[in-house]
């Protein structure tokens, strides 16, 4: 039996340089967030794109790993921001999301960094989003902020 099992569903009209489409997530967390090959392509102007909500999924995933792995390692983090960053371009032939970028900022009263690194490679093992991507490559950068 699956985990989980989540859907979204987009609506375009029109051909794909003038189209606009609209995406709805399933669990209505969101509304409906308007898409266009612009907004994909050139500048987003409010919309989103298919390499955003990646990117969007990416850095939750992350954040779930990385606070499960600490915690397994007897650290609580106070904070933990990801930022992802998925970048779409021509390859094979194609446009190919080609990579995928993690900035991992991390506040972990009483960790010290190399027990920190160690944590982030294990949240980069874990997280089944960084596995969708392993054609593309793949970076993280973590820092380790000192406790207040």
């Amino acid at each position: 039996m699956a985990i989980a099992v989540r859907m979204a569903q987009t609506t375009w009209e029109g051909p794909l340089a003038s189209g606009t489409g609209t995406v709805r997530m399933g669990s209505g967390a969101t509304g409906e967030l308007p898409v266009t090959w612009a907004a994909r392509t050139e500048r987003a102007d409010g919309k989103t794109s298919p390499e955003e909500l990646a990117a969007a999924a990416y850095s939750a995933c992350y954040a779930m790993a990385l606070a499960l792995r600490l915690g397994e390692h007897k650290a609580v983090p106070e904070r933990l921001a990801i930022t992802a960053t998925v970048t779409l371009d021509q390859a094979g032939g194609g446009p190919t999301i080609v990579s995928s970028h993690l900035d991992v900022t991390a506040r972990v009263p009483g960790l010290g960094k190399t027990a920190f690194d160690t944590v982030v490679g294990e949240a980069s093992d874990l997280c089944p989003v960084s596995r969708l991507f392993a054609g593309a490559k793949v970076t993280v950068d973590a820092t380790l902020e000192p406790a207040p």
